[in-house]
């Protein structure tokens, strides 16, 4: 077999790269983003990890700093609350925003299927507009979805529907 034709090249120097920054791009990639901003702004990059989450009040390995043991009472144990310990328990208090949503194509959907249908899951999944051919425990999931992520606007649409509509003359 033949020898490849570069494999005896030597290494030369490139003039036209700049060493420095390929050097901080590695260590950008190396060091990964602390996604959490109270962390990141405690976090001190001379120290190493357990230093860190130890000044900030957190741990590494939890069955170091809580060791089991059989006699030891729950209402004994000490804990040291720093100011970024604090910080993340106050952002866990806060109640979560649900921002789920539904497209309204699917809003419309199941609207359709509920006016013409009521809660007849077996005429919706035979139904001409089910395009995509959902079977009732599907269609059925789509509309508990529908009243999940948007309980106004369903109660407002259902009391539409039980309204008496007038009579045009």
């Amino acid at each position: 077999m033949p020898k490849a034709k570069k494999s005896g090249k030597r290494k030369t120097f490139n003039y036209n790269q700049d060493r420095k920054k390929l050097k901080k791009k590695v260590l950008k990639k190396n060091k990964p983003r602390i996604e959490n901003s109270q962390i990141r702004h405690a976090w001190d990059d001379r120290k190493s990890m357990a230093k860190n989450l130890q000044e900030m009040g957190l741990t590494f390995d939890p069955n170091r700093s809580l060791p089991i043991t059989k006699q030891q009472p729950l209402g004994q144990l000490l804990v040291c609350v720093s100011m970024v310990v604090a910080e993340l328990e106050e952002e866990a208090s806060r109640p979560e925003k649900d921002t789920k949503t539904l497209s309204s194509d699917l809003i419309e959907y199941a609207q359709y299927m509920i006016r013409e249908h009521k809660d007849n899951f077996k005429a919706m999944a035979r139904d001409e507009k089910n395009y995509y051919q959902d079977t009732p425990k599907q269609i059925k999931r789509k509309i508990n979805e529908y009243k999940r992520c948007h309980p106004e606007h369903y109660n407002n649409f259902i009391n539409s529907l039980a309204a008496p509509e007038p009579m045009v003359q």
